[in-house]
């Protein structure tokens, strides 16, 4: 077995979880900092136009990083199971193909997303006077595409194989570089948004290839040469079956949000996007330990369904709820005691380009929206822990049906009604969080108690298949 291998088939259920979560955690906590970061130093010094240029722009590279973390799901899980069945060359040929496939998938979406920039964010209806900045910040982060592809491929894998360590030291590495380029080229250097931007390219770029230096010197299961990106057709498929549904399920739950940007421009133009921007960085920090859960329980559940033990999936499913719960309520008590603390944070008050009263408006409806939206906390902690379970299955074609259902059937219609029809305005907006994250979880708890999550997804790829 390989030293970047754990075993989660045996031992304390909890033990695992907590392992395997709370460097997870990190990692996204340092993720989410240096995201935050970029908002937090652009509107200290170029006031919430700044902040609204990136909070629009980081809207769509999320949409993006959603598609790609999505597929990678396909991969986390084919190898957690195969390594559950004891399945090493299977593993081995599966971490190969998901590599190739990436490398692939990341020169097409640099592509289009680079020829759609200024289309998306018409649709998005960016202010004016925070359009030029956006496209920048937006154009700058795709052309580093495909460093976001290498680094989510490498942590898939690691993932899958229950080493959650070793992508912390690498978006640590990451974090720390985006901070310093962050304070040297925003202000300083005088680059404003771009210079946000590019010290997260920057900063990406040296993680990835310092992992990928680090793993091979450690001798990891793919050495990186170009003659080792190969395809096994039968294993891109099944990769492709289990990771396209999360990745397109990532997709709708970012054209939502992007879709409440637009009603939040059209409600209150600039103090509704700040509002909603501030709002995201929060949230990106907030709703992580449940995210941690559910990769977790991904994780855990594959190598047990893969070994025969849908008891013991089942039983990590409830611990991680209760795990989930406990940090998760623990982020909304902070979040409603602090909104408008956190909403100056990310405004940049000596800024003279809008008046004190629009800044002072911002900080309000900021607060205010921060404050009705965190209600989703309470929620999304066992809804998440269950797509988890759906995920570890390899049943993804369920997380994505629930997404549907809770992004477009509820969020978004009920953002309207009670936002524009109701004229709850910026409240409304917040209010249709928590509506579609309980609908959700009524979802999830039916597909939880029927049971077919117990089926695991690799019978279907027999080893004569993968040697052929």
């Amino acid at each position: 077995m390989s030293t970047f291998q754990k075993d989660m088939t045996q031992g304390s259920v909890v033990s695992h979880l907590i392992r395997f979560s709370l460097p997870f955690l990190a990692a996204n906590l340092l993720q989410a900092l240096y995201n935050m970061v970029d908002m937090l130093i652009v509107g200290r010094y170029c006031g919430p136009v700044g902040t609204s240029a990136v909070g629009a722009g980081g809207t769509i590279t999320i949409l993006v990083i959603n598609l790609i973390s999505g597929l990678a799901v396909g991969g986390t899980v084919l190898i957690a199971q195969f390594i559950g069945a004891r399945r090493q060359q299977d593993m081995e040929r599966t971490v190969g193909t998901m590599f190739t496939l990436y490398a692939i998938a990341s020169v097409i979406f640099t592509t289009v997303m680079l020829l759609m920039n200024r289309h998306i964010l018409n649709l998005l209806n960016v202010p004016s006077e925070a359009f030029d900045d956006a496209l920048s910040y937006l154009n700058i982060c795709m052309g580093g595409t495909v460093f976001v592809f290498g680094y989510n491929a490498v942590s898939a894998v690691l993932r899958g194989m229950g080493d959650s360590r070793h992508p912390l030291l690498f978006v640590a590495i990451s974090t720390v570089v985006n901070i310093i380029l962050d304070i040297i080229f925003v202000a300083p250097l005088g680059m404003g948004v771009s210079g946000a931007a590019w010290a997260t390219i920057i900063a990406q770029a040296v993680s990835f290839i310092l992992s990928i230096m680090f793993l091979r010197k450690r001798n990891f299961i793919f050495d990186f040469h170009p003659r080792s990106f190969r395809i096994q057709k039968n294993i891109a498929i099944q990769l492709l079956k289990i990771g396209l549904p999360t990745s397109l399920q990532g997709t709708l739950v970012s054209f939502s949000f992007m879709w409440l940007m637009r009603l939040a421009n059209d409600i209150a133009g600039i103090v509704g996007l700040n509002a909603l921007s501030i709002t995201g960085k929060v949230n990106s920090v907030a709703i992580l330990p449940a995210i941690a859960m559910q990769i977790s329980v991904s994780s855990m559940v594959g190598q047990n369904l893969g070994a025969g033990k849908p008891a013991r999936a089942k039983k990590a499913v409830f611990a991680a709820m209760g795990l989930a719960f406990l940090f998760s309520f623990a982020v909304f008590v902070a979040v409603n005691l602090f909104s408008e603390q956190i909403v100056l944070m990310f405004l940049g008050t000596d800024n003279t380009e809008l008046s004190s009263e629009i800044i002072e408006q911002c900080i309000i409806s900021g607060a205010e929206y921060m404050r009705y939206y965190s209600y989703d906390y309470l929620i999304v902690c066992f809804s998440f822990c269950i797509n988890g379970l759906a995920m570890g299955a390899g049943q993804t074609l369920f997380s994505l049906f629930n997404a549907m259902a809770s992004s477009l059937l509820l969020r978004v219609p009920v953002a309207w009604l009670l936002g524009i029809h109701f004229d709850l305005k910026l409240v409304g907006v917040g209010l249709a969080a928590p509506i579609a994250g309980l609908g959700s979880l009524l979802v999830g708890i039916v597909y939880f108690i029927l049971g077919s999550w117990r089926k695991s997804s690799i019978k279907s790829i027999t080893t004569s298949t993968a040697d052929g």
